[in-house]
């Protein structure tokens, strides 16, 4: 029988923060404890995590992002994300993180095969553990994308980031201004028995 009422099914991608409320360090440890014990390839235990909280970081962070989508170009087969990332940015209101209390990058060993997944595993375990706490989570794709960005790359290398690893992907915590109660509709994601 389905559990209607199962962490997963109550997990939300929120995009409003209370941006007066910083998440509580011990509910952070959780959050990254989680994240910790995810399954890698190989065991590999690779993932590397940059947990930024301080607002003036975060600010630097935003500027950089929206500057440096605002002077990419739109070609005919951009993905429809980043197209949005991009238009929004040229009329200069784009914040990508949502102004949420806490942003964790993911960045993996360049070249290795498996970076992206061991990431979106140690990302989705930390977001329903924060589901669990009653914390707001997004999956944040813009500095994966910005990963060669000369600007943005220097900056996250400031911040800790190795030369030796690409950015493979991002996700921010913090309390919802509001949590969506109805249930998501999923009329995608096929399965096939065989």
């Amino acid at each position: 029988m389905i559990d209607k009422n199962s962490i997963y099914r109550r997990r939300r991608s929120i995009r409003s923060y209370d941006t007066d409320r910083q998440i509580d360090k011990e509910d952070l440890a959780l959050i990254l404890d989680a994240g910790t014990y995810a399954p890698s390839g190989g065991n590999s235990q690779t993932t590397h995590r940059l947990v930024i909280t301080d607002r003036q970081n975060l600010d630097k962070l935003e500027e950089l992002v929206q500057q440096e989508f605002a002077g990419m170009e739109i070609e005919e087969n951009t993905y429809k994300s980043l197209k949005n990332s991009i238009l929004r940015s040229k009329q200069g209101n784009y914040v990508y993180d949502y102004r949420a209390p806490v942003l964790v990058i993911t960045a993996n060993r360049k070249g290795y095969g498996n970076a992206i997944a061991d990431s979106a595993m140690m990302i989705q375990n930390m977001m329903l553990r924060a589901t669990e706490l009653g914390i707001g989570s997004c999956y944040i794709n813009q500095l994966h994308w910005l990963d060669e960005n000369p600007v943005i790359r220097d900056y996250l290398l400031s911040l800790g980031l190795k030369e030796n690893e690409t950015v493979t992907g991002g996700v921010v915590f913090g309390y919802a201004k509001v949590w969506p109660e109805t249930e998501l509709k999923r009329e995608g994601n096929p399965v096939t028995f065989i």
